[in-house]
């Protein structure tokens, strides 16, 4: 178990194949973070910018966002953004983020500017929650390279192992050359439907496979925590008591527990 938190944990949340509950998952483990009190950070890495929609910031109001603050010219605490949820800010994704990936590649240390971003600018958080684009590119190696732990949504279908090896090679290819610290905090099923026998399969098999790298908690397919996002509010916002918001509480208590936060 990993000593108390001391200063900024950072956490990127990542999977390369898209529509596995990514975003989702960073934007309600942050806000139930943030419910028990701990200051939370996101960095949105992702050019669709759902994070940021998700927690209702206008793309109007994006101009200092995560390009700007990765390709350089804006300090990652200019371009942090309170949220409407107390505790949880965040620095929003804009439509440049897009054109990241090929500017990064002529840069000097380009694996490591958002390292440098938040070492010069995350004191005061105690999480930082990195949402990373679905791509194993030069954001995500950046995220990987700037956190200390990773943390990996699955989706409970027939391909999801596949998906996972492959993130996987990639983060021990990280750890050998780049950050010889990161670890896995966990991996989290997600879009669980107890009604269907693939998921039932899916989890066994990761559970058989990984052991207590994954999360007890489950995140259940749930209407709610589809509608939320197009209320600009996290599921534990916008309906507190449904079965979403429930599993990303419980998810946050595993969380904390891990991270050396016992009595949570």
């Amino acid at each position: 178990m990993p000593e108390p938190v001391k200063g900024p944990r950072i956490i990127a949340v990542a999977n390369q194949k898209g529509g596995v509950g990514k975003t989702t998952t960073t934007i309600n483990l942050a806000t139930a973070l943030a419910a028990v009190k701990q200051k939370v950070l996101i960095i949105d890495l992702d050019p669709q910018g759902n994070a940021s929609t998700g927690l209702g910031v206008d793309r109007n109001n994006r101009r200092l966002d995560t390009y700007r603050v990765v390709i350089g010219g804006v300090s990652l605490k200019d371009a942090v953004q309170a949220t409407s949820v107390p505790g949880l800010d965040i620095v929003p994704a804009g439509m440049d983020l897009s054109g990241a990936e090929l500017e990064l590649v002529n840069m000097e240390e380009r694996e490591h500017q958002l390292k440098k971003a938040i070492g010069d600018g995350a004191d005061g958080y105690d999480y930082v929650l990195i949402d990373c684009p679905p791509a194993l590119g030069l954001l995500t190696l950046n995220a990987l390279i700037a956190a200390q732990a990773i943390l990996v949504p699955l989706q409970c279908e027939f391909f999801a192992l596949e998906g996972l090896s492959h993130l996987l090679k990639t983060v021990e290819r990280v750890q050998n050359v780049f950050n010889p610290g990161l670890e896995i905090q966990g991996i989290v099923l997600t879009m669980y439907d107890k009604r269907n026998k693939l998921s039932d399969q899916v989890a066994a098999d990761v559970r058989e496979y990984f052991g207590d790298k994954v999360y007890k908690t489950v995140i259940p397919r749930n209407v709610r925590v589809s509608e939320a996002p197009s209320y600009g509010r996290p599921v534990l916002m916008y309906d507190m008591k449904c079965a979403g918001s429930q599993a990303y509480l419980h998810l946050a208590g595993e969380v904390l527990r891990r991270e050396g936060h016992v009595s949570v």
